[in-house]
């Protein structure tokens, strides 16, 4: 078992990777949940089948009185519909702040689960489960917990960290090899803007068998990157921008085409090609950055490049999350494993756009 602890004072938490590990899920959660009786297990309908009853049993196993809610699977379910839902269905249970929820899915399951934890009697313990490599390498990790308004993704959510992370590197085989690439690029990601021999790694690697066969070292060295920027920067303000590298312009193409087309890393993997671009033109970036990730993320199954109206742009740098007032945080890239954030007016963004 690979172990990374996040350490933030009052509310640390393991992340424990291991094939396997899903069979231990209640032994796990009653070591950090000692006090707890009921747990709710959210999940999806497409994770149900493949893992629901196994956690469930695992849970009811050590002692916990264990309820499902199963969602719908896709973006459309991280929606305030479903939050109330799920706030309903807690109290139905007989929820308890000494309770807490778990979330076995991909990132809409942890987004949606967590956001209601941290909501649902101002704030109740809560665990991630994820099995899809995004939400392994990504949102599982960090707190950041929302939903989606029709105006834009995660625009509506909080900070809340859970208590425990539990990744089970087996869970990513029966992922189709879209939503395997999805999670790609944002380990990708964390090669652009942190590691470049983690960069070169992955291009050894490739392929999705290549990973596979060094996943816990890949699962591991993502999860310690997030890890070491939220330990610096819980609350988003300041180095945790980094990991929004290829984001700003990857959620205009996710909304651009209604959240159906591409998907979450598909949109990211154009992003980062394109900020690397433009970091190329203003000669901000090592020339040759942009080909290299062209390439590698090309190598993965994603795209390098998604149409894109400058109406849709603006439309999403309004939104962003990194901007204030009418200037926005760009994170360009140095030269592979190093990041540039620039303060920058909007206006300029999409003149470069």
């Amino acid at each position: 078992m690979k172990t990374l602890t996040v350490h933030l004072p009052g509310r640390e938490y393991d992340i424990l990777i291991e094939k396997g590990i899903l069979r231990q899920t209640g032994v796990e959660c009653r070591r950090v949940l000692p006090k707890t009786t009921r747990i709710l297990l959210v999940t999806d309908s497409n994770v149900a089948p493949l893992y629901g009853k196994q956690a469930e049993e695992s849970l009811t196993n050590t002692g916990f009185t264990v309820r499902t809610f199963t969602i719908p699977a896709g973006e459309p379910s991280k929606c305030a519909d479903q939050l109330v839902n799920l706030w309903n269905e807690a109290m139905s249970f007989g929820i308890t702040r000494t309770d807490a929820i778990v979330a076995l899915g991909g990132g809409v399951v942890g987004d949606l689960a967590g956001f209601a934890a941290a909501t649902i009697l101002r704030g109740i313990p809560f665990i991630q489960i994820p099995t899809t490599l995004l939400a392994q390498v990504d949102s599982s990790v960090g707190g950041k917990v929302a939903i989606d308004l029709d105006a834009g993704k995660n625009l509506v959510g909080a900070f809340w960290q859970p208590k425990l992370v539990l990744m089970d590197p087996d869970t990513l085989n029966t992922l189709p090899d879209i939503t395997f690439s999805d999670g790609m690029a944002e380990v990708i990601k964390y090669g652009c803007i942190w590691d470049a021999d983690f960069f070169r790694l992955l291009e050894q690697c490739g392929n999705r068998s290549g990973v596979m066969e060094r996943i816990e070292e890949v699962l591991y060295t993502c999860c310690a990157i997030k890890a070491k920027v939220v330990e610096q920067d819980e609350r988003d303000t300041g180095l945790r921008m980094i990991l929004n590298f290829g984001h700003t312009l990857g959620h205009a193409y996710e909304k651009a085409y209604h959240y159906e087309t591409y998907t979450h890393g598909q949109a990211v993997s154009a992003g980062m090609c394109l900020v690397a671009k433009l970091g190329e033109q203003r000669n901000l970036t090592v020339p040759g950055t942009e080909a290299a990730i062209r390439r590698l993320t090309a190598a993965y199954g994603l795209p390098t490049h998604i149409p894109c109206s400058l109406e849709d742009y603006r439309s999403a740098v309004g939104l962003d999350k990194k901007g204030s007032g009418d200037a926005i945080t760009v994170i360009f890239l140095k030269q592979l494993g190093e990041t540039l954030p620039r303060k920058m007016d909007k206006k300029e963004l999409l003149n470069l756009l």
